[in-house]
């Protein structure tokens, strides 16, 4: 929006605009103790401003009262506004219980003396004060002096008092009417009026909302502390007057409007996450806790994320939500499916890779072995361990392998006999002579066992042992490549 400068007029042309001007017809005041508003018709010449005391008439006597706002036609002026403007701020103000009256006219300007009357009034209102509360104690009454009001013909003065029950003041209004010597007014007044007569400042640094503007005053309720989310604690919702404060009723509308687009606890809403019950909601920031049915997890989500379920969309959110997981299985397998594949395929990639490197640094191969040759084990074939078979000990070898107590030991330093004939080698078959040599030696050597029966016939255990050794050497040399050449195959 634009500013425009205001034009610089000379005194001449400032006289010619005022005297231009023409006086309104009505005008709107405040006047009272109690702040009383009222639209009164004014007949004068002068053309008053905003601020200015005015001397008025009503139905309780001469009184001196503020002006507000101007009431014409054009209502041109920022200080002047419309009979239809005022009326919408009254009705939205409070409607009948507004206090608002036509009732009376505006006499004139005050004056200085006026207003040096009004003072002296007021300066003798303490006096009088204390003269009303003597006479309360002396006649014993159950009630409480708040303020007094005195108009400015002094025709009358108003006493406004609390009490809890009916109070019979006959007696008291006939001594104070006695000593003062005008009319007197007795006013009832509740715990908020009382705060709008004597209180000054609240809790929040400001005036009193009654004091200052507030002209209704409705009760108000815990309810619109609960519904605010407010401490419950008395001493911090309380105003001067004892009452809940009035600023709680001044959202109480928008909470009300902000309240019907949460649901209700325990109602079943869909989510993002899944399908819940309301737990708690939150006015201002029109947030709902929910609660998981799957999970059973607490999450917040705004009013606009969420759809409140009945059972048939209920239903047809768990078969859409079966048929998603349903999908999502599905390709997870042919995913996982696919990935086996790739993984079989570079497998066999890197085998046929590591055996084309094999047949790159094999040697050559050998010639192929004799059909009568033993097969040797090709050097990429393991292995195999050969086993050796543990020969069980005949009951007789036991007994002759014991030691004999009665021969004497064998003395290690004997000279040996150089006629022995010379030890065969591995895999050869023993001469005769040394085969006769060493039984003739061993018979000498093997003690005699008890048990033994005296058939010369029967074989001892030293020649089983070496006819079985002798077996064994045979087998093992028909077993070697040259077997067929060997002296002894035949």
């Amino acid at each position: 929006m634009p500013i425009h400068p205001l034009p610089i007029l000379s005194e001449e042309q400032e006289l010619k605009a005022i005297n231009a001007l023409t006086p309104p017809e009505t005008i709107v005041v405040r006047y009272g103790r109690m702040k009383l508003i009222g639209e009164f018709k004014y007949r004068g010449d002068e053309i008053p401003g905003c601020g200015t005391r005015l001397v008025i008439r009503t139905p309780r006597g001469t009184e001196l009262a503020s002006m507000l706002t101007t009431t014409c036609s054009n209502s041109g002026c920022g200080s002047s506004i419309s009979r239809q403007q005022m009326l919408e701020y009254i009705d939205a103000s409070g409607g009948p219980n507004f206090p608002f009256y036509n009732e009376g006219k505006i006499l004139r300007v005050a004056t200085p003396e006026d207003l040096r009357e009004q003072a002296h009034l007021d300066a003798d209102a303490q006096n009088t004060v204390k003269t009303a509360k003597q006479y309360i104690r002396e006649l014993d009454l159950p009630m409480k002096l708040v303020d007094v009001e005195s108009l400015l013909g002094g025709e009358r003065i108003v006493f406004y008092f609390t009490s809890e029950d009916r109070v019979d003041f006959r007696e008291l209004v006939r001594k104070l009417a006695a000593d003062l010597h005008t009319r007197i007014e007795m006013r009832q007044v509740g715990a908020r009026d009382e705060a709008r007569l004597v209180a000054d400042y609240e809790k929040c640094g400001q005036r009193c909302c009654c004091k200052q503007f507030l002209k209704v005053l409705k009760p108000v309720s815990m309810r619109n502390a609960k519904i605010q989310k407010a401490t419950l604690d008395p001493s911090k919702i309380s105003g001067r007057c004892g009452r809940l404060m009035c600023c709680l009723r001044y959202e109480e509308k928008t909470y009300d409007q902000l309240r019907k687009n949460l649901p209700h606890r325990n109602t079943r809403v869909i989510t993002e996450e899944g399908i819940g019950s309301v737990v708690s909601t939150q006015i201002l920031t029109q947030l709902v806790l929910v609660e998981l049915d799957d999970t059973h997890q607490r999450l917040a989500f705004p009013v606009e994320n969420i759809e409140v379920a009945d059972k048939q969309r209920e239903e047809e959110y768990l078969a859409e939500k079966q048929a998603k997981r349903e999908e999502e299985k599905a390709q997870y397998e042919a995913r996982r499916a696919e990935e086996k594949a790739s993984r079989r395929r570079e497998q066999r990639a890197r085998q046929k890779q590591r055996k084309a490197q094999a047949t790159d640094t094999q040697p050559q191969a050998k010639p192929q072995a004799d059909a009568d040759s033993p097969q040797t084990d090709s050097p990429d074939q393991p292995k195999r361990k050969r086993r050796r078979r543990r020969r069980r000990k005949s009951a007789d070898a036991d007994a002759t392998t014991q030691p004999n107590t009665d021969t004497p030991p064998k003395n290690d330093a004997q000279p040996q006999d150089t006629n022995q004939p010379p030890r065969p080698k591995p895999g050869q078959p023993l001469a005769d002579e040394h085969v006769e040599s060493r039984e003739g030696e061993n018979s000498a050597n093997i003690p005699t066992n008890p048990n033994d029966n005296n058939d010369p016939d029967s074989p001892s255990p030293t020649r089983k042992r070496r006819r079985r050794r002798r077996n064994r050497r045979k087998r093992d040399d028909g077993n070697t490549p040259n077997a067929q050449n060997s002296p002894d195959s035949d």
